[in-house]
């Protein structure tokens, strides 16, 4: 695992146990995605929508209640867009319509079946932008190395925790 959290961009390096196909579906397919960070209507097209539900409590296996700061968030439900997409390796979308930067996720196969997963998130807005999708994309991307070898969350928000304490240390 390689974090690297400055005020304008978020790197995560990642090597997961599963194949690129795997890893991909993970990515698009809106019901595997609502397992590690948000599920919703996808059109794998550059150009297409990229569907996101905030239901975080359905990212816990056990009984774990999110903080109250992202209780207003409970059910929202948007779409940014597909700016490229080349299945299986690259997939890059809006974040807020393009107002906090993009993500670009790349995947490349390793060894016996493995692949690692670049995550980019460029364009933010500053140090609370930093730490708040430090914390977020941190703590999603562990509940993925979690369930994409069908491990559990028993508790998505001790991830989201201890990620956002990371992003807080690497930004000083």
């Amino acid at each position: 695992m390689t974090d690297t959290i400055t005020t304008r961009e978020l790197r995560f390096d990642r090597v997961l146990d599963a194949p690129v196909e795997t890893v991909w579906r993970y990515l698009i397919e809106p019901d595997l995605r609502a397992r590690w960070f948000m599920g919703g209507e996808t059109e794998p097209r550059v150009g297409g929508k990229f569907g996101l539900t905030f239901n975080h409590d359905a990212l816990s296996d056990g009984d774990a209640p999110g903080p109250e700061r992202y209780a207003k968030n409970a059910g929202k439900a948007w779409f940014e867009t597909i700016e490229a997409i080349d299945p299986p390796h690259l997939l890059s979308f809006t974040w807020d319509n393009g107002e906090a930067g993009r993500v670009t996720i790349e995947l490349t196969p390793i060894d016996e079946g493995r692949t690692r997963l670049v995550l980019t998130h460029s364009g933010l807005r500053g140090p609370d932008d930093a730490r708040s999708f430090g914390g977020g994309w941190g703590s999603h991307l562990d509940a993925l190395e979690r369930r994409i070898v069908g491990k559990g969350v028993e508790n998505f928000w001790e991830l989201h925790a201890a990620a956002e304490a990371r992003a807080v240390a690497a930004l000083g």
